[in-house]
């Protein structure tokens, strides 16, 4: 099985993620080449150790990292995997803090703002919360959905639990009591892959989709904002212009107000202008790549870090040098990561993207009118060809009626 290559960033933190390994190191130059590598193979026998959520032994899975995230401090990180595992780290320094199990492979997770709780979103469309506070503690059901849960995130001022599902909602509940809804922020026309609070804008959301969308949202009352379609950004001599693909992660740059949009598997990133007096998303540029885009995270000190298919420039970073966005020639501490990278570029090799497997989540289409058309049409044919098989030939009518007038004996004359 393909792991999932992630990248994550918190202020000069940088982690890596591919298969059941994650490679954590620092961006900046002043920084001595500390690396602190995981494999959660590793963790097989601590999980062992423990029983699922629903008191079932837990099931092995492939190890490989489903979904990671840094708290708001980048204090912490914690990652899932597909053993059913949550693995909580400090970062400073790295240490592994605990390994806990969960009831389902998880799709996603993050911290509350307070960085007291781990919200961990699953499959069945529940979402779970661990505390942080007491490393091995138990996990506590806080609500569910009907459908998959691919996102969870909290407002800034915890008040708020958002998730986002594959039936194409986006619900707001009360974190202090979730089954108590704030509202729905409904208009995708397929599933929602990824939800983003901004954080200097608390009030406002943006989601992308299995629709091509990015959209904006004021949460609480559920309005949309503002609607971008990708499709209409792109242009038709493109190679992937007619493939369906979704736009499958977000990232926010503080600085500049600016937003970057990964697509499904595809060598680009779109880039947004966040217009907060209007209220609406301004497309900037679309930047393409030679090599697919595995992941992309802004760094606040220094622009945009690109993790591509690459394992000469695994690492590339973009900044906005005369008002558009360009790579930039590799730093002493680029040339760093990049190689670490190269060096366990193993857990990266054969990587899917982010994207987890999005275009298994699109609708099934459904067509049963042409089958049924297809069949009326055969079964009218075979009704003429019967028809035309029981009528007699042409003229045989006229023909027996002149023979019997000719046979009849003919009246006598007085």
């Amino acid at each position: 099985m393909a792991g999932f290559a992630g990248l994550a960033l918190c202020g000069h933190e940088l982690v890596v993620r591919g298969g059941s390994r994650l490679l954590a190191t620092s961006t900046s130059s002043s920084d001595d080449d500390s690396l602190f590598i995981y494999d959660c193979s590793a963790a097989e026998k601590e999980a062992q150790e423990h029983k699922g959520e629903d008191g079932q032994p837990v099931d092995k899975g492939s190890d490989t990292i489903l979904a990671s995230t840094f708290s708001t401090s980048g204090s912490y990180f914690a990652l899932t995997d597909d053993s059913k595992r949550l693995i909580l780290f400090r970062t400073k320094p790295w240490q592994c803090l605990s390994v806990r199990t969960v009831v389902r492979r998880c799709t996603a997770l993050t911290f509350t703002a307070s960085e007291e709780k781990v919200l961990v979103a699953d499959k069945s469309g529940d979402v779970y919360s661990f505390s942080v506070l007491e490393p091995h503690g138990s996990g506590k059901l806080e609500l569910g959905h009907l459908s998959m849960l691919l996102d969870v995130a909290v407002s800034p001022d915890d008040r708020y639990v958002l998730t986002a599902d594959r039936d194409e909602k986006i619900r707001v509940s009360w974190a202090a009591a979730p089954h108590n809804i704030e509202s729905f922020c409904l208009g995708h026309t397929e599933f929602v892959s990824r939800i983003f609070v901004v954080p200097d804008h608390p009030e406002l959301l943006l989601s992308s989709s299995g629709d091509r969308t990015l959209r904006l949202w004021q949460y609480r009352s559920g309005r949309e904002l503002h609607c971008c379609h990708l499709s209409s950004l792109q242009e038709p001599t493109e190679p992937w212009s007619d493939k369906r693909f979704a736009a499958s992660r977000i990232t926010y740059w503080r600085q500049e107000d600016c937003v970057a949009l990964l697509c499904d598997g595809l060598p680009v990133v779109f880039l947004f202008q966040l217009d907060v007096p209007r209220r609406q998303l301004v497309y900037q540029q679309q930047l393409t790549f030679q090599h697919r885009v595995w992941d992309a995270a802004f760094e606040e000190a220094q622009g945009l870090w690109v993790l591509q298919d690459c394992r000469e420039a695994p690492l590339v970073l973009c900044r906005p040098v005369g008002g558009q966005w360009q790579s930039l020639p590799e730093s002493a501490a680029s040339k760093r990561v990049c190689a670490h990278l190269r060096e366990n570029w193993a857990m990266l090799e054969g990587s899917a993207g982010t994207d987890g497997g999005f275009s298994s989540l699109y609708k099934a289409t459904c067509d049963n009118m042409a089958p049924y058309l297809k069949k009326k049409e055969e079964r009218l044919q075979q009704q003429l060809e019967r028809k035309r098989h029981r009528r007699p030939p042409r003229g045989s009518n006229g023909q027996s009626k002149k023979m019997k007038a000719e046979r009849a004996p003919r009246g006598c004359s007085s």
